[in-house]
Protein backbone atom coordinates (compact mmCIF):
# COMPACT_ATOMS: atom_id res chain seq x y z
CA UNK A 1 0.00 0.00 0.00
CA UNK A 2 1.31 3.29 -0.80
CA UNK A 3 0.02 7.03 -1.01
CA UNK A 4 -0.05 6.75 -4.77
CA UNK A 5 -2.03 3.62 -4.75
CA UNK A 6 -4.59 4.80 -2.33
CA UNK A 7 -5.30 8.40 -4.49
CA UNK A 8 -5.35 5.68 -7.69
CA UNK A 9 -8.01 3.77 -6.47
CA UNK A 10 -9.80 7.13 -5.24
CA UNK A 11 -9.70 8.68 -8.21
CA UNK A 12 -11.52 5.19 -10.01
CA UNK A 13 -13.63 5.07 -7.00
CA UNK A 14 -14.90 8.53 -7.81
CA UNK A 15 -15.44 8.17 -11.65
CA UNK A 16 -17.70 5.15 -10.59
CA UNK A 17 -19.94 7.06 -7.99
CA UNK A 18 -18.97 10.74 -7.92
CA UNK A 19 -17.11 12.49 -5.07
CA UNK A 20 -19.73 12.95 -2.61
CA UNK A 21 -19.99 9.74 -2.35
CA UNK A 22 -16.16 8.44 -1.67
CA UNK A 23 -15.66 7.26 1.75
CA UNK A 24 -12.81 6.22 3.38
CA UNK A 25 -14.37 3.11 4.14
CA UNK A 26 -16.04 2.48 0.87
CA UNK A 27 -12.21 3.18 -0.56
CA UNK A 28 -11.09 0.65 2.10
CA UNK A 29 -13.03 -1.69 0.83
CA UNK A 30 -12.30 -1.42 -3.03
CA UNK A 31 -8.84 -1.99 -1.60
CA UNK A 32 -9.21 -5.22 0.15
CA UNK A 33 -7.58 -3.16 2.89
CA UNK A 34 -8.90 -1.37 6.04
CA UNK A 35 -9.67 2.23 6.69
CA UNK A 36 -6.96 2.84 9.22
CA UNK A 37 -4.26 1.69 6.62
CA UNK A 38 -5.81 4.17 4.32
CA UNK A 39 -5.72 7.04 6.50
CA UNK A 40 -1.69 6.03 7.75
CA UNK A 41 -1.27 6.83 3.99
CA UNK A 42 -3.88 9.76 3.59
CA UNK A 43 -4.82 11.43 6.79
CA UNK A 44 -8.07 12.70 5.96
CA UNK A 45 -10.82 13.05 2.68
CA UNK A 46 -10.51 16.24 2.11
CA UNK A 47 -6.66 15.14 1.60
CA UNK A 48 -7.98 12.69 -0.67
CA UNK A 49 -9.85 15.13 -2.28
CA UNK A 50 -6.76 17.27 -2.41
CA UNK A 51 -5.03 14.29 -4.52
CA UNK A 52 -7.08 13.23 -6.70
CA UNK A 53 -7.95 16.53 -7.95
CA UNK A 54 -4.27 17.16 -8.25
CA UNK A 55 -4.36 13.88 -10.34
CA UNK A 56 -7.13 15.25 -12.89
CA UNK A 57 -5.01 18.62 -13.41
CA UNK A 58 -1.99 16.25 -14.21
CA UNK A 59 -3.68 14.63 -17.32
CA UNK A 60 -4.86 17.94 -18.54
CA UNK A 61 -2.25 18.42 -21.95
CA UNK A 62 0.03 21.73 -20.89
CA UNK A 63 -0.10 24.30 -23.62
CA UNK A 64 2.94 24.02 -25.97
CA UNK A 65 5.78 25.96 -25.52
CA UNK A 66 6.75 25.66 -28.99
CA UNK A 67 3.28 26.99 -30.81
CA UNK A 68 1.69 30.74 -30.91
CA UNK A 69 -0.69 31.76 -27.32
CA UNK A 70 -3.64 31.07 -29.20
CA UNK A 71 -3.56 27.31 -30.84
CA UNK A 72 -1.36 26.31 -27.51
CA UNK A 73 -4.19 28.00 -25.26
CA UNK A 74 -6.70 26.32 -27.92
CA UNK A 75 -5.48 22.61 -27.60
CA UNK A 76 -5.42 22.87 -23.57
CA UNK A 77 -8.91 23.72 -23.22
CA UNK A 78 -10.25 20.79 -25.71
CA UNK A 79 -7.66 18.50 -24.10
CA UNK A 80 -9.22 19.99 -20.64
CA UNK A 81 -12.66 18.96 -21.91
CA UNK A 82 -11.61 15.62 -22.64
CA UNK A 83 -10.60 15.04 -19.09
CA UNK A 84 -13.71 16.36 -17.62
CA UNK A 85 -15.56 13.88 -19.54
CA UNK A 86 -14.03 11.49 -18.01
CA UNK A 87 -14.11 12.91 -14.64
CA UNK A 88 -17.51 14.89 -14.17
CA UNK A 89 -17.55 14.91 -10.45
CA UNK A 90 -14.37 17.01 -11.00
CA UNK A 91 -15.63 20.33 -12.30
CA UNK A 92 -17.33 21.78 -8.68
CA UNK A 93 -13.99 20.91 -7.24
CA UNK A 94 -11.36 22.01 -9.60
CA UNK A 95 -11.26 25.15 -7.97
CA UNK A 96 -12.09 24.87 -4.83
CA UNK A 97 -9.33 23.31 -3.12
CA UNK A 98 -7.32 25.27 -0.48
CA UNK A 99 -4.16 22.60 -0.70
CA UNK A 100 -3.92 22.70 -4.43
CA UNK A 101 -1.39 19.96 -5.30
CA UNK A 102 1.65 20.45 -7.81
CA UNK A 103 0.29 19.11 -10.71
CA UNK A 104 -2.66 21.77 -9.87
CA UNK A 105 0.07 24.21 -9.39
CA UNK A 106 2.20 23.36 -12.61
CA UNK A 107 -0.83 23.72 -14.76
CA UNK A 108 -1.85 27.49 -14.04
CA UNK A 109 1.92 28.66 -14.34
CA UNK A 110 1.76 27.27 -17.84
CA UNK A 111 -1.22 28.58 -18.77
CA UNK A 112 -0.56 31.91 -17.43
CA UNK A 113 2.78 31.55 -19.26
CA UNK A 114 1.07 30.73 -22.19
CA UNK A 115 -1.66 33.49 -22.35
CA UNK A 116 1.44 36.07 -21.16
CA UNK A 117 3.30 35.11 -24.46
CA UNK A 118 0.60 37.68 -26.18
CA UNK A 119 -1.71 39.04 -23.95
CA UNK A 120 -0.77 41.81 -21.47
CA UNK A 121 -1.36 40.74 -17.65
CA UNK A 122 -5.05 42.03 -17.53
CA UNK A 123 -6.10 40.55 -20.62
CA UNK A 124 -4.30 37.55 -19.37
CA UNK A 125 -6.88 37.90 -16.24
CA UNK A 126 -10.03 38.38 -18.60
CA UNK A 127 -8.80 35.64 -20.63
CA UNK A 128 -8.25 32.77 -18.06
CA UNK A 129 -11.70 33.37 -16.39
CA UNK A 130 -13.61 33.25 -19.82
CA UNK A 131 -11.90 30.39 -21.07
CA UNK A 132 -12.36 27.99 -17.76
CA UNK A 133 -15.83 29.20 -17.15
CA UNK A 134 -16.42 27.86 -20.76
CA UNK A 135 -14.74 24.99 -20.75
CA UNK A 136 -16.05 23.77 -17.30
CA UNK A 137 -19.48 24.91 -17.41
CA UNK A 138 -19.57 22.87 -20.80
CA UNK A 139 -18.88 20.29 -19.03
CA UNK A 140 -20.91 20.61 -16.83
CA UNK A 141 -23.93 21.33 -19.46
CA UNK A 142 -22.47 17.78 -21.68
CA UNK A 143 -22.36 15.30 -18.27
CA UNK A 144 -26.44 16.68 -17.61
CA UNK A 145 -27.44 15.21 -21.48
CA UNK A 146 -28.82 12.66 -22.86
CA UNK A 147 -26.22 10.55 -24.67
CA UNK A 148 -26.31 11.36 -28.48
CA UNK A 149 -28.14 8.61 -30.61
CA UNK A 150 -31.24 6.60 -29.16
CA UNK A 151 -31.14 7.75 -26.44
CA UNK A 152 -31.37 11.68 -27.45
CA UNK A 153 -34.46 10.89 -29.72
CA UNK A 154 -36.64 9.24 -27.03
CA UNK A 155 -35.80 12.47 -24.92
CA UNK A 156 -36.71 14.47 -28.16
CA UNK A 157 -39.79 12.39 -28.77
CA UNK A 158 -41.45 13.22 -25.05
CA UNK A 159 -40.88 16.66 -25.50
CA UNK A 160 -41.60 17.74 -29.22
CA UNK A 161 -45.23 17.37 -29.43
CA UNK A 162 -47.98 19.55 -31.27
CA UNK A 163 -47.95 21.35 -27.75
CA UNK A 164 -44.74 22.22 -27.81
CA UNK A 165 -45.09 24.22 -31.20
CA UNK A 166 -48.34 25.86 -30.15
CA UNK A 167 -47.12 27.71 -27.01
CA UNK A 168 -43.52 27.46 -27.87
CA UNK A 169 -42.85 27.77 -31.95
CA UNK A 170 -39.09 28.78 -31.63
CA UNK A 171 -38.01 25.89 -29.28
CA UNK A 172 -40.38 23.55 -31.48
CA UNK A 173 -38.45 25.01 -34.59
CA UNK A 174 -35.17 24.90 -33.45
CA UNK A 175 -35.41 21.22 -31.43
CA UNK A 176 -37.56 19.71 -35.31
CA UNK A 177 -35.22 21.43 -37.67
CA UNK A 178 -31.58 21.69 -35.71
CA UNK A 179 -30.98 19.38 -32.81
CA UNK A 180 -32.68 16.39 -33.89
CA UNK A 181 -31.31 16.42 -37.65
CA UNK A 182 -29.56 13.56 -38.35
CA UNK A 183 -25.31 13.47 -37.02
CA UNK A 184 -26.50 17.20 -34.77
CA UNK A 185 -24.14 16.29 -31.60
CA UNK A 186 -24.03 19.19 -28.84
CA UNK A 187 -20.76 18.07 -28.37
CA UNK A 188 -19.45 19.87 -31.54
CA UNK A 189 -20.53 23.47 -30.34
CA UNK A 190 -17.48 23.34 -27.80
CA UNK A 191 -14.94 23.59 -30.19
CA UNK A 192 -16.94 26.45 -31.95
CA UNK A 193 -17.86 27.99 -28.96
CA UNK A 194 -13.69 28.15 -28.10
CA UNK A 195 -12.71 29.60 -31.13
CA UNK A 196 -15.21 32.44 -30.91
CA UNK A 197 -13.67 33.14 -27.59
CA UNK A 198 -10.71 32.85 -28.58
CA UNK A 199 -11.11 34.90 -31.63
CA UNK A 200 -12.46 38.00 -29.82
CA UNK A 201 -9.91 37.79 -27.05
CA UNK A 202 -7.31 38.08 -29.54
CA UNK A 203 -9.52 41.07 -31.23
CA UNK A 204 -9.83 42.73 -27.94
CA UNK A 205 -6.34 42.43 -26.98
CA UNK A 206 -4.88 43.67 -30.37
CA UNK A 207 -7.41 46.80 -30.19
CA UNK A 208 -6.04 47.81 -26.21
Amino acid sequence: MTRQRVLSAALELADEIGATDLTIRRLADALESKPMTIYHHVPSKDEILDGIVDLVFAEIDLPDSELDWKPAVRARCVSARHVLTRHSWAVPLMESRRSPGPATLRHHDAVVACLRGGLSLTMTGHAYATLDAFVFGFAIQEAALPEPGDEMAEVAAEIVTDELAETFPALHEFAVERAMQPGYDFGDEFEYGLDLILDALAERSRRD
